[in-house]
């Protein structure tokens, strides 16, 4: 999070330096709003430009690029606005080399100026702040979602097995394996018991070795 915040920052930042250069002095007193897109293929000419068919026309799509990026959190739309800014850059550079024989920096403001620094700076920064940023990180979120998750912890060597499992600390009291046997029901006192002995004792069943439970029926009177 903090580190597309600080990219969203820094591609922002240079945003604002690309979209204000065509505004400034580009090369020799003349302003990059003056060169039209159109002189970057076909040569320089010394032809007025409109604003909207200037340099600032890329520079204006690179700003949206970012925009989206930044909401997307997609690293390769901040990139691609960083390429778009520094490509029509490096191009007009081409352009104005061959227009003029030769690139020159001066200090009397008759070569390169502060408005192609401005350009090469914000889209520098876009690529900067493109590679600060983490993205959208879906592909370690799924990863962790499919991971299996182990409904109880192995127990440890030192540790005695319980049954039934649990996560609770401490030993369990039944420490075998296997339920406890049940308890047989009571029968009634015990006759050899002299304590009981002067008990009511029931009377005997008879022993059925048939099912007592589900016993044969008897076929029906004919």
């Amino acid at each position: 999070m903090i580190r597309n915040v600080l990219g969203s920052v820094v591609a922002l930042a240079g945003v604002a330096s690309a979209v204000l250069s065509p505004f400034r002095d580009w090369y020799a007193g003349r302003a990059g709003q003056d060169y039209r897109v159109e002189d970057l293929f076909g040569g320089i000419t010394a032809a007025e430009s409109g604003v909207l068919v200037s340099l600032l026309l890329p520079f204006l799509a690179a700003a949206l690029l970012v925009i989206v990026g930044v909401v997307l959190r997609s690293r390769l739309v901040v990139a691609l606005a960083g390429l778009v800014v520094l490509g029509f850059t490096i191009l007009w550079m081409v352009r104005q080399g061959q227009a003029a024989g030769s690139l020159v920096v001066a200090g009397d403001g008759s070569g390169l100026q502060v408005g192609v620094v401005n350009a090469l700076a914000g889209g520098v920064l876009m690529l900067i702040g493109a590679l600060l940023m983490s993205g959208r990180g879906r592909g370690r979120r799924s990863r962790r979602e499919r991971a299996p998750v182990e409904p109880y912890a192995a127990p440890g060597p030192d540790q005695v097995d319980t049954w039934p499992p649990t996560q609770e600390p401490g030993m369990s009291v039944q420490t075998s394996p296997w339920p406890e046997p049940e308890v047989d029901p009571y029968t009634g006192p015990d006759p050899h018991d002299p304590r009981t002995r002067s008990y009511p004792q029931a009377p005997p069943t008879e022993t059925d070795p048939r099912d007592p439970v589900h016993p044969p029926h008897r076929p029906p009177q004919g």
